[in-house]
């Protein structure tokens, strides 16, 4: 940025949100607290972007956002956390017997209890495997064998391999991909977030040295109207000028005095609009703090080439960046949604062993010995019939792809054309700024020969007053062709994404 001469070394908001912390060179940052009201503050621009960088309430609300989808991708993580369970069941049961065939007597019921115990890991490995890894212990008894204590135990694994749907890295890590995209997107958002701020301080910070410039030209129009009306007055008096001069400057003098009446409106809303920028005051003491700003240096003449800062853009645009991310997502959606289309054919198997014994000790140590080995495989396959809802999401993955390459070929062609007008902007800002300093040069020797005029006798209070009021607007026009020229400098950085670049700003969004 050509407007700031020192580094900016920032780390926004700090360990009670998601932050930027900043400092700045050798300096100590702004104080937290606001200076006491009715004084008046004299800041830099330096200062007032340092202010905005720490306590502007937008900058501080989109802070959140990286943080909030950093937490979203940790919980994305959290599908691979093995799962530690365990469980008791304890079941009666009753089953009625058939009657004998030759008494006719219904025996007594069959009675059973049993008690499981289960304990076990589970969790799912990134190329889609969901494993089971523990064991169970079950005491069966029951009228079958007089209530006694039966151990069966088991320990082993078991896991299930999904082969076409759902199956290999790319449908497993989707949705961690996807968060991860996601945390990005918002990371490039908040730099842009941060840029368009700096931005808006330098547009409002130039706003109101314009405003305040303004001002003092209403009030030196002002003093020449009144000298004007004074001279004419004197003349009056002695019979050499007419009483219509007089009161064509006593009109002229008036309507200077709501000149500045507008002006001071225009001053107090600038200042309005910068504190907000740069305050996190948010009471109704905001309004009667006011400040003095120092204007900045001229900015130096500055020659830019779009067509090869276009590239520089490219690479460096938040906007351009999170179009690229958002393209990359729905690539990851699309491949997902394209793996849904397959039927489910799942590999299954477990692999343990086995104790049974009337005594639990036994039971458990014939497991640990490995004495009886039990596995199973197999395989699970499940065909729907239509894939409606699996081809609905396929084709609107599908266009929603092409619908991000689109709108990245979009974004681009938007850079193109906001580069080359402010480009633009810059060297017809600098032709103003020339051209009105020259007509503001030629107003005041206008102005200068009437009033000689006027005075000699020779001129009118009318062309006197014409020229005042051209010198005025020729003094307002050059004011303004500077304000723009700054601005013009400071929204070209911002097409190009090299804000921070400029200014050495670092931002750190903290989780």
């Amino acid at each position: 940025m050509h407007l700031i001469r020192r580094p900016l070394v920032l780390l926004f908001l700090g360990s009670a949100l998601c932050a930027v912390v900043a400092t700045y060179g050798d300096e100590p940052a702004p104080a937290a607290t606001t200076p006491a009201r009715d004084q008046s503050e004299k800041i830099t621009l330096n200062d007032a972007i340092l202010r905005a960088l720490a306590k502007n309430f937008s900058l501080r609300v989109s802070s959140f956002n990286a943080a909030i989808a950093d937490a979203r991708f940790t919980e994305a993580l959290g599908k691979f956390d093995p799962v530690l369970t365990g469980q008791y069941t304890h079941a009666d049961g009753e089953s009625p017997q058939l009657r004998n065939a030759l008494t006719g007597v219904r025996p007594a019921d069959t009675l059973t209890e049993s008690d499981t115990y289960q304990f076990g890991l589970n969790g799912l490995l990134p190329w889609g495997l969901t494993y089971s890894l523990g064991a169970t212990s079950t005491n069966s008894r029951g009228t079958f064998n007089l209530f006694a204590d039966n151990y069966s135990t088991f320990a082993g694994v078991s896991g299930t391999q999904p082969l076409l749907r759902n199956g290999g890295f790319g449908p497993t890590l989707a949705s961690i991909r996807i968060a991860q995209t996601n945390r990005t997107i918002s990371e490039w958002q908040f730099k842009q977030d941060v840029i368009d701020t700096i931005t808006r301080v330098i547009f409002v910070y130039n706003d109101l040295i314009f405003a305040q410039a303004n001002l003092r030209s209403a009030h030196r129009a002002h003093e020449l109207a009144a000298t004007l009306l004074g001279e004419n007055e004197k003349r009056h008096k002695i019979g050499s000028m007419s009483a219509y001069d007089v009161t064509s400057a006593r009109s002229r003098l008036a309507n200077r005095e709501e000149g500045i009446l507008f002006a001071e409106r225009l001053v107090r809303d600038t200042e309005n609009n910068l504190k907000a920028l740069i305050s996190d005051d948010h009471a109704a003491g905001l309004l009667t703090w006011r400040l003095a700003i120092d204007p900045p240096p001229p900015a130096p003449l500055v020659v830019v080439d779009p067509a090869v800062d276009f590239r520089e853009a490219l690479r460096k645009r938040p906007d351009y960046q999170q179009a690229r991310l958002n393209l990359k997502r729905s690539d990851i959606n699309f491949r997902l949604q394209r793996n849904q289309l397959l039927p489910r054919v799942d590999l299954v198997g477990s692999y343990g062993y086995s104790g049974y014994d009337t005594d639990f000790g036994i039971s458990r140590q014939m497991v640990r010995d490995q004495d009886h080995r039990s596995y199973s495989w197999g395989a699970v396959v499940s065909i729907p019939l239509t894939f409606t809802t699996e081809r609905g999401r396929y084709r609107a993955a599908k266009l929603q792809l092409r619908q991000a390459d689109a709108n990245l070929q979009s974004i681009e062609q938007q850079i193109v054309v906001a580069v080359g007008n402010s480009a633009g902007q810059i060297e017809t800002a600098h032709k103003r700024v020339d051209a009105a300093k020259f007509a503001r040069e030629l107003g005041q020797q206008a102005l200068d020969a009437e009033v000689r005029r006027l005075r000699a006798g020779t001129g009118s209070t009318f062309f006197v007053l014409q020229q005042q009021e051209i010198l005025t607007g020729l003094e307002v026009s050059e004011l303004r062709a500077q304000s723009d020229y700054q601005k013009a400098l400071a929204d070209y950085d911002r097409q190009l994404g090299v804000t921070l670049e400029k200014l050495n700003v670092n931002i750190t969004a903290m989780k």
